[in-house]
């Protein structure tokens, strides 16, 4: 099995932990009557992203791995939904959007990476 021996020397697990600390400075600008709606499902998924890698990393089997690696992917999809949500209402400029935005596009590229690797 092409299990990952230690999810922290993973690239994607490190990106994913840095867009978690991103999401939380970015989110601690958010209106406080957003603490329970979009600031902490925002920061929910993001922080699940890469706790899947690393959970999928010790599961027994390559198919257990790339279930929570697809997890992880689908998380990514909510962190980008919400970021597009954040920016419509105002609680996000265009820069900061777009920097942001694209750290999750480099996340899923590295998933689906390392998913196709696996299964190969």
């Amino acid at each position: 099995m092409g299990k990952v021996r230690n999810f922290q020397d993973l690239r994607v697990w490190v990106e994913a932990r840095q867009l978690s600390q991103v999401i939380y400075q970015a989110t601690m600008t958010f209106p406080k009557e957003e603490i329970y709606g979009l600031t902490s499902q925002l920061r929910r998924a993001a922080v699940s992203i890469s706790s899947n890698i690393a959970e999928g990393s010790k599961r027994l089997t390559t198919k257990d791995l790339c279930h929570f690696l697809a997890i992880a992917q689908g998380s990514n999809e909510e962190v980008k939904s919400l970021l597009i949500l954040a920016q419509d209402i105002g609680y996000l400029d265009s820069k900061h959007f777009q920097e942001i935005f694209k750290h999750c596009r480099n996340i899923g590229i590295l998933l689906n990476g390392l998913t196709r690797s696996l299964r190969s």
